[in-house]
C-alpha cells in the first residue's frame, strides 16, 4: 500500500510527535499533583528516563502511548497499513526497550507503573491505581 502523503509531508508530521509533555502525560501529571503527590520529571540517571519519578518512594511512572509502545490487546495499538516493513521492527524495538528498562529499574529495587493512554478515560479507576501504587 502506498502512503497517502508525500515523503516530505510525512517527515513533517512525524517531526511533530513529541516524546515528553504529551497530552496523556500532562493529564496524568495534573491528576497526580491534584492528589497531593510531588514528583520530578524525566530523570536522566534512570533507565528509560521515566516520565514521573518519586525518589523518596523509589517509584517511577511511565505514561505510554498505546500505538508507540504496543499495548497488548488494545485497539489503539494497531499497525499502520502502509510500510509495515518499516513500522513493525520500529514499534517492536520500542516494546523491547521498554521491557529492558522496566527490568533494569526493578532489579535496582524501583517500583514501576505503566499508565497506558487508553486508561485515561476512566479517571476514578486511574486515580485508585496510582494511589495504590504510590502508597504501597
Amino acid at each position: 500500500m502506498v502512503d497517502s502523503v508525500s515523503p516530505s509531508r510525512r517527515s513533517e508530521i512525524m517531526g511533530c510527535v513529541r516524546s515528553r509533555d504529551t497530552k496523556p502525560e500532562m493529564l496524568v501529571r495534573r491528576l497526580i499533583y491534584s492528589m497531593g503527590y510531588r514528583y520530578r520529571l524525566h530523570a536522566k540517571d534512570l533507565p528509560g528516563k521515566p516520565d514521573l519519578v518519586f525518589r523518596s518512594r523509589r517509584k517511577v511512572i511511565f505514561v505510554h502511548g498505546c500505538f508507540w509502545h504496543r499495548h497488548p490487546g488494545c485497539a489503539l495499538a494497531r499497525l499502520p497499513k502502509s510500510r509495515e516493513e518499516f513500522w513493525l521492527p520500529k514499534l517492536e524495538s520500542n516494546r523491547l526497550r521498554d521491557l529492558k528498562n522496566d527490568r533494569s529499574l526493578r532489579d535496582a529495587n524501583w517500583g514501576v507503573l505503566v499508565v497506558w493512554e487508553c486508561e485515561l478515560g476512566d479517571v476514578a479507576v486511574l486515580t485508585n491505581k496510582i494511589k495504590e501504587f504510590l502508597d504501597a
